[in-house]
């Protein structure tokens, strides 16, 4: 090893602005290569090491710590195939996320192409009954709602009987809709939790928007930090 190529581990750390102590986790962790020391205990840090600290810096980005540690620590404990199946674990998790939003989102235009518009609840609120007859459905359904949580209708005092706000009852409404279109309960159960921290099916769909364009960018990191880790493969000869 040319005497050049050796760093300290203060000047590792100020490569990527951390502590002299996290770079020693890194090793204990694996994260980083494994360390020689020299015959008095010092450890000895190269260039390699510089690197692998890079694309570790590069993947956190895009995959987060924990992913990151196991994928390195595949890498360099000679589990290759390992160290991808968590990348690519990494890539299918906002797969699912975005096929997640696209089906909450198609849920949502089913919603404002097709419902009617919301009737305004009485002040004391609407027996089941009423709901029921207004909604299109059996009463026995809209207990098996309440029974999911889809539905949080209030009682009255004394009497214990079920009454509807105007949120609750557009709430049945939504429902109702959505399993008309065969929309599963987890897709219906997403839909209403949005619509009730939004308050309305617009917001909701300018919200999900603006987590289509997050997990746009953060896709876009993660493939970054794919790249560094492929070129990091290379140098050491294990892409082919």
């Amino acid at each position: 090893m040319a005497r050049e190529d050796r760093l300290r581990a203060v000047d590792l750390a100020a490569t990527v602005g951390i502590s002299v102590q996290q770079v020693r986790n890194y090793v204990e962790l694996g994260v980083l290569p494994p360390v020689r020391r020299t015959a008095s205990g010092y450890r000895i840090f190269t260039t390699e090491h510089a690197r692998a600290l890079t694309v570790a810096r590069r993947l956190a980005e895009g995959h987060g710590w924990s992913r990151t540690r196991e994928i390195m620590a595949a890498v360099h404990g000679g589990d290759l195939p390992a160290a991808l199946a968590a990348l690519d674990g990494g890539h299918a998790e906002l797969d699912r996320e975005r096929a997640e939003i696209r089906r909450v989102l198609g849920a949502f235009e089913t919603v404002l192409a097709s419902s009617p518009p919301a009737r305004p609840a009485p002040r004391r609120g609407v027996r089941i009954g009423a709901v029921a007859t207004l909604v299109g459905v059996r009463t026995s359904q809209l207990r098996l709602w309440e029974e999911r949580d889809l539905l949080r209708p209030g009682r009255t005092p004394g009497t214990n009987y079920r009454v509807y706000d105007e949120a609750e009852l557009r709430a049945a409404q939504v429902i109702a809709l959505l399993r008309r279109g065969t929309y599963p309960f987890e897709i219906i159960e997403a839909v209403l939790g949005e619509l009730r921290s939004a308050g309305s099916a617009q917001r909701v769909r300018a919200e999900l928007a603006r987590r289509e364009q997050e997990l746009h960018v953060r896709s876009l990191r993660r493939l970054r930090g794919s790249a560094a880790l492929h070129d990091y493969l290379r140098v050491r000869g294990e892409a082919d």
